[in-house]
């Protein structure tokens, strides 16, 4: 049976390496990449990680998460990586319920440090970062969710995403 496993965090959490991993390990795969989604706004954006963007990430988020429910549905199994928090998991799991959660937050240092030497990405942003962080650090997500390492070894990362998902201990809701 096909199925999503959301990979989130704050911008240098490691979500894209670990979600391209991730999805080459599901037959048949697609990743979704949440950030696609908001690069089809055009004139009037706003950035998304201002509080005002709300209204506008709510449309981008509800847009993604139809796609991926079209993927699921057509047998495919979807990783999904963006940046969903808890406060917009539930737009996903309105197209798909039983859906795998993933945040992966390394320690703040780490994140800083990879989004200010990343090349090849557009999100710069340091104090938008830390803002992020922080609002992953105090959100109200299961213990079970989290991946806190700070390896740089993804594939490690993967392995236990990979075996959480064995126990099911990644599903968003219990039973």
């Amino acid at each position: 049976m096909a199925e999503l496993v959301v990979v989130t965090g704050p911008p240098g959490a490691g979500k894209s390496t670990v979600a391209a991993l991730l999805v080459d390990r599901f037959t048949p795969s697609a990743l979704v990449t949440g950030d696609t989604f908001f690069a089809f706004l055009a004139r009037g954006a706003l950035p998304p990680w201002l509080p005002e963007a709300h209204a506008q990430n709510t449309v981008v988020v509800d847009a993604a998460a139809a796609a991926t429910g079209r993927f699921v549905a057509g047998g495919l199994h979807v990783v999904y990586d963006g940046v969903v928090g808890p406060w917009f998991v539930d737009r996903l799991a309105a197209e798909v319920p039983d859906l795998h959660y993933v945040v992966l937050l390394p320690p703040l240092a780490t994140c800083l440090e990879r989004v200010a030497t990343r090349t090849g990405h557009g999100f710069t942003d340091a104090d938008a970062a830390r803002r992020m962080h922080r609002e992953f650090a105090t959100a109200d997500v299961a213990a079970r969710h989290l991946v806190t390492t700070a390896t740089a070894d993804a594939a490690a990362v993967v392995d236990e995403i990979e075996d959480r998902l064995r126990h099911g201990s990644l599903r968003l809701r219990d039973g």
